[in-house]
């Protein structure tokens, strides 16, 4: 689960991604690479933050592919009518709510896919939070190109902006919560169909800290395991012959559970929709023998609560299932 590596852009006139907002502090601070080294009045200051791992771009190039497709399986007549192919156009990509902005060199891809003649000059990066408060609608970048192009592209483009971003929000808002409880933020697989690449982007962006981003990646023992494999001991000691080299986490729903997978000999202990109570008296018995994780039932209401119960990690579904889309536009320039 290291996710810090060193950032590329996904397309030349694209802002890299930033760094995540709310993420510990590296050695040395600064903005993302690529990021304008001056940016318009109301700018979000730099701070120190870790590097963000960008998206896979064989991912990225795969979801802009079937949206596009989607969005233009006929065509674009009206755009194609009012427009000729030289007509060029300057947009202005609008910003209008405070919140994390992520998907900057998504939209470049969708500008790209459709001509590559358009540019995307963005003044922010993937990771830059737009803080309150937003008196008016804040310009993230301009567009400039072939009219057709931007116009056929918009809403693909505006549908991801606001999807990412609104997900780096979401994340941001539980970072701030767990703030001080010494616990990291994880996403979990409850993803949107496709686009799973891209959303656990958007948590790295708000700060969060992906889970497996696959089946394959590591060992997780949940409930319906359980029961058709046979118990704790039972399935633990058959994943240990036939997949040793990979991390294994079992779910346990009580503390005679939480024993028995002490026991066996796991990686981590996910504790499932405990009670505070059980969660502390769980964290007293693991002690520091192996890792511990709180998930189901958690809220934005009882994350702080359940952060303080002195667990290693918590895991929100939440994330990626139940974040707002950020209010993104695209306008034709001032």
């Amino acid at each position: 689960m290291d996710l810090t590596a060193t950032e590329t852009p996904a397309t030349p006139s694209a802002a890299t991604p930033g760094p995540a907002a709310g993420a510990p502090a590296p050695d040395s601070a600064g903005t993302a690479a690529g990021a304008p080294a001056s940016a318009a009045a109301g700018a979000p200051a730099p701070s120190p933050r870790r590097p963000i791992r960008p998206p896979d771009p064989v991912a990225m190039k795969r979801v802009v592919a079937a949206a596009l497709a989607e969005d233009l399986s006929r065509g674009d007549p009206t755009t194609d009518g009012l427009f000729g192919p030289e007509a060029t156009a300057t947009m202005s990509l609008l910003v209008k709510e405070p919140g994390i902005v992520c998907g900057l060199p998504i939209v470049a891809a969708v500008f790209a896919a459709l001509s590559p003649a358009v540019v995307v000059d963005a003044s922010v990066a993937d990771g830059d939070r737009i803080a309150a408060p937003l008196a008016s609608p804040r310009e993230i970048a301009r567009v400039t190109g072939p009219t057709r192009a931007i116009l056929s592209g918009e809403r693909t483009a505006l549908n991801l902006l606001g999807r990412l971003s609104g997900i780096a929000t979401m994340t941001a808002r539980c970072i701030d919560e767990l703030d001080g409880t010494g616990a990291t933020l994880l996403d979990t697989r409850k993803t949107t169909a496709g686009l799973r690449e891209l959303e656990k982007y958007a948590v790295r962006c708000g700060g969060g800290t992906n889970h497996r981003l696959n089946l394959g990646e590591a060992l997780l023992v949940k409930d319906n395991h359980l029961r058709l494999a046979g118990g704790i001991a039972t399935a633990v000691a058959i994943l240990r012959r036939s997949a040793p080299r990979l991390r294994l986490e079992v779910e346990t729903e009580t503390l005679d559970d939480v024993q028995a997978a002490l026991q066996a000999g796991v990686n981590r202990i996910l504790l499932d929709n405990m009670s505070l109570d059980d969660m502390r008296l769980a964290v007293a018995m693991i002690g520091h023998q192996v890792e511990s994780e709180a998930s189901g039932g958690i809220t934005l209401d009882n994350l702080r609560a359940v952060g303080e119960t002195g667990v290693d990690f918590v895991s929100l579904g939440a994330l990626t299932h139940s974040a707002r889309a950020l209010d993104v536009s695209l306008e034709v320039a001032g």
